[in-house]
Order: structure tokens, then C-alpha cells, then sequence
């Protein structure tokens, strides 16, 4: 295992009968891992504060976007609607050999003042 490429992240998936503990294995863009690409990008709202917030995320084999954390902001008060906006978007998963897997990625979401 290439531990610069690579970082072991447990999920917890929790069934009808119970909770299982799965590890899935988050990529890093380069060395044959591609990275995401965005096919549906959520805006953040328009309100009173203006600002960027950076947010580290993962987006998962299926394309959607998991544990997401505020990696610097303008305002803590755009913190959680930016969690909860990139958390809408969707994305073409990242690709390592052929086939879809994890990649931790960086995304600047910028609010606008109305």
C-alpha cells in the first residue's frame, strides 16, 4: 500500500439487521487516479455574508460526496450551508486502473451577497 497515495477511511453502514464496520480506501489525484468530475453543481444561496469557504470532501465510487469539513472560511456563519451545499452536488467518480474509486478532493465555494 502507498501510504502518501492512499488513506484508509472506515464507514459505518448500518443495515435493517444490524451495523457492519466497512473500510473503503480514499485516493489522492495523480498516479493514475484521475480526479472527479462535477456533473451537477449546487450554488450556494445568495444571503447577507459574503465570503469563500475551502471544504475537504470525498467523493465516493458511486459519485456522491461524504466527509465533508471546513478546511479554512471567510465566516463560520457559511460553514454548515457550505457543508450542506457541496453536499448536494454529484460528480463522475475518479478513476484509478479503470475503475471508479474514492478521491479526497479541495473545493472553494464562494457566497455572493444578495
Amino acid at each position: 500500500m502507498n501510504l502518501f497515495g492512499r488513506l484508509l477511511v472506515f464507514s459505518l453502514a448500518v443495515g435493517t439487521l444490524g451495523g457492519t464496520i466497512t473500510a473503503q480506501e480514499v485516493y489522492h489525484p495523480g498516479s493514475g487516479v484521475t480526479l472527479p468530475r462535477v456533473v451537477t453543481e449546487v450554488q450556494p444561496p445568495a444571503g447577507d455574508i459574503a465570503g469563500t469557504v475551502m471544504l475537504d470532501c470525498v467523493v465516493r465510487e458511486d459519485g456522491t460526496v461524504s466527509d465533508i469539513q471546513v478546511s479554512t472560511s471567510a465566516d463560520t456563519r457559511l460553514n454548515q450551508i457550505a457543508m450542506d451545499t457541496l453536499g448536494q452536488w454529484r460528480f463522475e467518480p475518479g478513476k484509478k486502473d479503470g475503475k471508479s474509486v474514492a478521491v479526497a478532493i479541495h473545493v472553494e465555494l464562494t457566497f455572493r451577497q444578495k
